[in-house]
């Protein structure tokens, strides 16, 4: 289900900003791709995770699957050639940002209820290999997605005939759709937490029991402010169309690239765990990450930038791997949903916030400097946090678990 849902929905995120800058050649409207999302997705993520946690997940994945695929169909029927003449040209771009808005709000319900339903599936003591597999389940679909977006769209029209918008669109719902019957395929997950409280309360508890762990909300806004700066993947489409000349194939291989060298990175890693001294090493592996930044930035080959993309994509596969296992280890069940929503917050939607930053410094300061800025400052966040928190660079996960705590005890607090 995850493979089916991230390959369509990650095919969809390429060939919608490739179709928006060919109509809008405006690498803010890039940008404002990311904040339509993520504006729903952070405002409602908490109210999102007090419903997973007191919900069954099934029926929930259900309703979720179903609205995305009708905002796909939406943008389906408006990017038609045949709807030209009754859709004018100056709608199309609200619409689609409409239903990338409502895509926001059903990711603000997916990523709680996926995290719980993971969660149930597999014991506690194989959390950390079964979140490499897990990982690298989404990253598989991510590096094919991509690459298979960019080639239906470049290649479609000239050996089928068929628009490459039209024909890309039509898979994208087909996969949604077999999503959609594997959801329904899983068994269903009765809720373990039964609300004592009023949902102020409830959701207060996953805050509290959030910023009460300091490995794990400095994991998280970590990863917040290193890909708020260092988003470089949304401006993507204009290094494949004006620097680097590739367009949407070299897009569609780009994409991949990255998730390339994050799966491979996470097969190594299913050997080789990261969580010896997991803060060490995330502190190694975001830096490697802003280092991959700023040398995409200045690399004029295109050969030359898809390395450098490849070295991002690996080093944030492992800050991934260890983000994952922190988070499945030191939550409760009965906090997972909300917890879950706190995270998304601050990761979920970090990249669709530092899209909307990427487009927005490229508007003001140029493509290229625009890049070099975000790494830069990357960089800068990862040296603030190394001497903010040295006291964790030589723990190992086992010395900073917490004890389990009762929930009436959070709210108490």
């Amino acid at each position: 289900m995850r493979f089916c849902f991230t390959f369509a929905y990650s095919m969809q995120a390429v060939v919608i900003g490739f179709y928006m800058y060919q109509i809008t050649h405006s690498a803010f409207a890039l940008g404002l791709i990311g904040l339509c999302e993520a504006i729903p997705a952070i405002s409602i993520a908490l109210y999102g995770g007090y419903i997973a946690d007191k919900s069954e997940k099934r029926k929930m994945l259900l309703l979720i699957f179903s609205g995305v695929i009708l905002t796909s169909l939406v943008m389906f029927t408006v990017t038609l050639k045949s709807m030209s003449g009754i859709i004018h040209v100056g709608w199309i771009i609200p619409i689609i940002y409409v239903m990338i808005f409502c895509n926001g709000i059903a990711r603000a319900f997916y990523g709680p209820a996926t995290f719980t339903i993971y969660a149930h599936s597999i014991p506690k003591e194989v959390y950390p290999n079964g979140s490499t597999w897990s990982s690298s389940s989404w990253q598989v679909a991510s590096i094919i997605g991509p690459a298979a977006g960019g080639l239906i769209y470049g290649y479609s029209d000239k050996f089928f005939g068929i628009s490459g918008i039209t024909a890309t669109f039509g898979c994208i719902i087909f996969f949604l759709v077999v999503s959609l019957v594997l959801v329904a395929l899983l068994r269903k997950y009765p809720p373990v937490f039964v609300p004592k409280e009023n949902i102020w309360k409830s959701l207060s508890a996953g805050i509290e029991f959030v910023f009460g762990n300091k490995m794990m909300i400095g994991a998280m806004s970590l990863d917040l402010f290193s890909v708020f700066f260092g988003g470089a993947v949304a401006l993507l489409p204009v290094f494949a169309n004006e620097i680097l000349k590739v367009g949407a194939e070299g897009l569609g291989i780009m994409r991949a690239t990255s998730s390339l060298g994050a799966v491979l990175t996470m097969l190594v890693m299913t050997r080789f765990s990261p969580m010896g001294k997991p803060w060490r090493n995330l502190l190694i592996a975001v830096t490697g990450f802003g280092l991959s930044i700023i040398c995409f930035g200045l690399s004029k080959s295109f050969y030359l930038s898809l390395f450098f993309i490849f070295t991002e994509g690996a080093f944030d596969s492992v800050s991934v791997i260890i983000r994952g296992t922190i988070m499945q280890l030191l939550t409760p069940d009965h906090m997972r949903g909300r917890v879950s929503a706190v995270n998304q917050m601050f990761i979920g939607s970090s990249n669709e916030i530092g899209a909307f930053e990427s487009g927005t410094a490229a508007r003001l300061m140029g493509t290229v400097p625009s890049v070099l800025f975000g790494g830069s400052m990357t960089m800068l966040i990862v040296g603030i946090t190394y001497l903010k928190t040295k006291r964790l660079v030589p723990l190992s996960l086992s010395q900073i678990q917490p004890p389990e705590v009762a929930e009436e005890e959070i709210i108490a607090k």
